[in-house]
């Protein structure tokens, strides 16, 4: 046990509140993990603490509620036996003291009073149990019993105690162990890797939610393709999100190969990453290639083809999303339309490619044709740095071709210049199904450059138009 003070950590003011309220209530209170971890790797200004008191944690947040200027309320969660105040910049936890025991179906524990000991004892890895105490007769006083702060200083993620035991009794621990390894750039000790490795099968019991949480952490880490390794090397991926693994290989008939397609995912998911810490475009790079799995085919003339692959996708896209319990909203659709027009850019690097394909490139992609363009310059993963300065020119010449159609066209988002009640108006007709089509074909018109999008152009095209359905404009 560590006899070294660190009150310097403890300069927040919420602090003299803590202090002077767990003397007055006698019960020992301590800040412990991410908080006091973090200090000590100096990751910047804390946004929570986590403080446990020996004691009745409950009771300690609504005493410190009474100090603070205001009585902020105080939330409590007596399913979890725990309360969390929001004081000034801060989201403070309190829980009591505890120890747990565990069932083999559930990773919700079977919790009882404890000493400080047993809830480190508790606590997921070593760097995790660190405390600093916050009474006044050893304010900053750390309590290191597992040597926490040396797994920090050699950068190691670690169980405090047996990790077979640590990862079976609540598995979401590995998901973090590999979080926590991916964020801060850690090594897992050899022993817990093979922990997780074992108990891999122990994910299935973990909520979905909960899983997609630390899936969002690690893509939103620096380097991402640390923890798709990692949940890769330990068996956890393919039972998550097998559309990935089922990605990995590389097959040979005649000769012939294609590249493995997972071990390139993760490339564009890091090329990404370097250039955008918007989550869900991230995860257009993870998802974009997962349809050449069931779209894979070998032709003795042509080699490997995934024909149709970004259709197929976006469609898996859906069913993984609502699998795994994420958004089935415009985060789901946005996702889905990345991957469908991931192919799309390049194809329309060559000079006998029509206007209208920009144009309808425009178009589809809207305001996100920054994001696909992109994730597009992220899938160049060649190693030839002829062949990628070859294909980064490529995409330069397409942001040159659609800023002069688009600047031209005006396509991105457009409605056709004459609605459809200006087309029921024209010919003094009910709304039907023909009023639609009209409309459609005035588009379609526009975007294959038959007309150009203007109103005089798509007004006569319109009268055309309905001739051929026997309308006639009406005074």
């Amino acid at each position: 046990m560590s006899d070294t003070y660190y009150k310097e950590a403890l300069q927040h003011q919420i602090f003299t509140f803590l202090t002077e309220a767990a003397d007055e209530l006698n019960v020992e209170a301590y800040a412990i993990g991410g908080f006091v971890r973090d200090f000590f790797l100096k990751r910047g200004k804390a946004k929570d603490i986590d403080v446990v008191a020996v004691g009745n944690g409950i009771e300690l947040a609504k005493k410190v509620s009474e100090k603070l200027p205001g009585k902020p309320p105080v939330k409590v969660f007596k399913t979890y036996g725990t309360a969390m105040l929001k004081v000034f910049d801060l989201e403070v936890e309190f829980v009591g003291a505890r120890k747990e025991s565990y069932s083999e179906d559930s990773r919700n524990p079977n919790v009882e009073k404890g000493s400080l000991e047993d809830d480190q004892n508790r606590r997921d890895f070593t760097i995790n149990a660190l405390a600093l105490q916050l009474n006044e007769a050893h304010f900053g006083k750390l309590l290191d019993p597992f040597d926490g702060l040396a797994d920090l200083k050699t950068q190691l993620i670690k169980t405090p105690l047996d990790p077979d035991i640590t990862f079976s009794d609540d598995p979401l621990r590995m998901l973090r162990a590999i979080r926590f390894s991916t964020q801060l750039d850690f090594v897992i000790d050899i022993k817990s890797l093979e922990a997780i490795k074992n108990n891999a099968s122990r994910v299935d019991i973990i909520s979905k939610e909960r899983i997609v949480t630390e899936l969002h952490k690690i893509m939103e880490s620096e380097k991402p393709s640390r923890g798709f390794k990692l949940l890769h090397d330990t068996n956890l991926l393919k039972r998550i999100l097998p559309e990935l693994t089922n990605l990995e290989g590389i097959d040979e008939i005649d000769g012939q190969k294609h590249k493995d397609n997972f071990w390139h995912t993760l490339e564009v998911v890091d090329n990404i990453s370097k250039e955008t810490n918007d989550l869900w475009l991230r995860w257009a790079a993870l998802l974009h290639d997962i349809g050449k799995a069931p779209t894979k085919r070998f032709h003795k003339k042509i080699g490997w083809t995934f024909h149709g692959h970004e259709f197929k996708g976006s469609k898996m896209v859906y069913q993984l999303f609502k699998r795994l319990k994420m958004p089935l909203n415009d985060k789901m659709k946005f996702v889905q339309k990345l991957v469908l027009l991931s192919s799309r850019p390049i194809a329309i690097v060559d000079d006998d490619v029509t206007d209208s394909a920009v144009r309808r490139l425009v178009h589809d992609a809207g305001d996100h044709l920054e994001d696909l363009m992109t994730l597009c310059e992220a899938d160049i993963t060649t190693k030839n740095p002829k062949r990628y300065k070859k294909y980064h020119n490529n995409f330069k010449l397409v942001r040159e071709r659609i800023k002069e159609v688009e600047e031209r066209d005006k396509v991105r988002n457009f409605q056709p210049p004459v609605s459809g009640n200006e087309i029921m108006e024209t010919f003094k007709i009910e709304p039907c199904q023909a009023v639609g089509e009209i409309k459609a074909k005035i588009k379609e018109a526009i975007l294959e450059g038959v007309i150009p999008n203007e109103y005089n152009a798509a007004f006569a095209f319109m009268l055309k138009e309905g001739e051929a359905y026997g309308f006639k404009k009406q005074a």
